[in-house]
């Protein structure tokens, strides 16, 4: 066997279907759903419309909102089809492993280990500095020493509310995903009514001059603001990494992944028209544009509130997030391709594939500036994105997977459309983000080679 058809290996395909067997199915669309939300539907929501609005779209952000969502519901059918067809756990590094093979499948994977992480790490430091900001309204004031990443020349040395949240976390997964989805859910549901709240609100300050001119920008500005909110929807990939533990995954996946997209695109879209609603769009270009136009109409007592949804927001993406890498963690080591320790499950959980993300994710957050890391974060989903996207085509192909679930209407255009429309977007990120990313992956192929390629084969 010549080196590239050992890098491009594929695993049994029966074998990796019944290896995940240990993990108790508790799941259900609601759960699902639920952590979708949790992951997509974080601060962007309170920033991003305005902000937007301001510079790049006007008004008509609501249909950059929409063409961005049409984008991403491409690749959301393409992870449905996926995890219809192969419900394991692993997501997007599974898929490529039995479509394109082993080194594909590695590739994909670190790349979501690069997504994951970063993005935990970087959601930390911004829970911490809300809640902070929080804390010193009532008159309680933090020591600078612990609320902020290493740095002694500035007097810092720890963000420990950053560590502690995401131990706490951590914690509550390894009691189980009963309890666990119970909370992630009464977060959910805080967040959905404050929103619901500023939407309901705002509705009675909005006056229709203030979306005059409705393309200021053109017909470009609405789709330059189109690549930008598309990265508002990412976290709904994160679904399919639940696959061994849901309920009917056939039909219960496809609809979480799905329904998880057209929740956010509606919620978006309401908040864009009430905020620019209620304020012209040019005064939105403000760090906080939603408590800027509840200021605007003297409804200052809300903004409170707002930063309570904000720190709701971030702490069910980040119970998602560490959720899905310790799924990743465990099918690569289940693979073999790192240590199987990883893939040990203790009590139908893969307890020491979580403790260790946990860990890893919360030495980041507490002690690393992560502010020109949190780019990464783009190109990692980009590159799975593409992957799945692509892998439809040798999916149907596939002679060994019976399909009986959800398939992409219109294949094969569909999945081509959004493979060009992940290579648009990664064209677009900056010459730093891609050199950043290279020597990321440029660490993630040595420890291929020097350990999941000679251990792999072996199994």
């Amino acid at each position: 066997m010549s080196l590239w058809q050992r890098m491009t290996v594929k695993p049994d395909l029966e074998k990796t279907l019944a290896a995940d067997h240990q993990f108790a199915k508790t799941l259900t669309t609601r759960d699902l759903v639920a952590l979708g939300i949790g992951a997509v539907i974080g601060t962007g929501i309170f920033i991003l419309p305005g902000t937007v609005a301001a510079t790049t779209s006007g008004p008509a952000i609501t249909l950059a909102f929409i063409l961005a969502a049409v984008a991403c519901s491409f690749a959301a059918m393409c992870y449905a089809e996926f995890a219809s067809a192969l419900p394991v756990a692993g997501s997007a590094y599974a898929y490529g492993n039995i479509v394109f093979g082993q080194i594909f499948g590695w590739i994909i994977g670190w790349a979501l280990v690069l997504e994951y992480m970063l993005a935990v790490a970087a959601v930390s430091t911004s829970f911490s500095a809300y809640l902070v900001s929080l804390l010193r309204g009532f008159g309680l004031n933090l020591p600078k020493a612990i609320t902020g990443a290493f740095n002694p020349g500035n007097g810092q040395y720890v963000n420990l509310i950053a560590v502690g949240v995401v131990l706490l976390i951590g914690w509550m997964l390894s009691h189980g995903m009963q309890s666990s989805m119970r909370v992630n859910r009464i977060m959910v549901v805080v967040k959905l009514a404050i929103i619901l709240l500023f939407i309901l609100v705002g509705l009675f300050y909005v006056q229709p001059k203030n979306w005059q001119p409705y393309f200021p920008y053109g017909g470009k500005g609405v789709l330059a603001g189109a690549s930008m909110v598309f990265f508002a929807y990412l976290g709904f990939d994160a679904v399919s990494a639940s696959a061994p533990e849901v309920k009917h995954p056939q039909k219960t996946l496809p609809r979480g992944i799905i329904g998880t997209l057209i929740i956010a695109t509606i919620l978006y879209v309401l908040v864009a028209i009430v905020l620019t609603g209620m304020v012209h769009y040019s005064e939105l270009n403000v760090a906080d544009p939603v408590a800027f136009a509840l200021a605007a109409v003297h409804q200052t007592g809300i903004g409170g509130i707002i930063s309570v949804g904000a720190i709701a927001g971030m702490f069910t993406m980040m119970v998602t997030m560490i959720y899905s890498s310790s799924r990743l963690v465990y099918a690569i080591g289940r693979d073999h391709l790192l240590p199987a320790w990883f893939a040990k499950v203790h009590n139908q959980l893969p307890q020491h594939a979580l403790g260790t993300v946990t860990v890893i994710i919360a030495l980041l957050g507490g002690f690393v500036p992560l502010t020109q890391l949190v780019n990464l974060v783009n190109i990692g989903t980009l590159i799975a994105f593409a992957f799945v996207s692509l892998g439809i085509i040798p999916l149907r192909r596939h002679q060994g997977i019976d399909n009986q679930g959800f398939k992409v209407p219109g294949y094969p255009v569909t999945p081509l459309i959004s493979l060009a429309f992940c290579l648009l977007l990664m064209s677009q990120l900056s010459l730093e983000t891609w050199v950043m990313s290279g020597l990321w992956f440029g660490f993630g192929l040595i420890i291929y080679f020097s350990y999941g390629f000679r251990h792999s084969a072996r199994v």
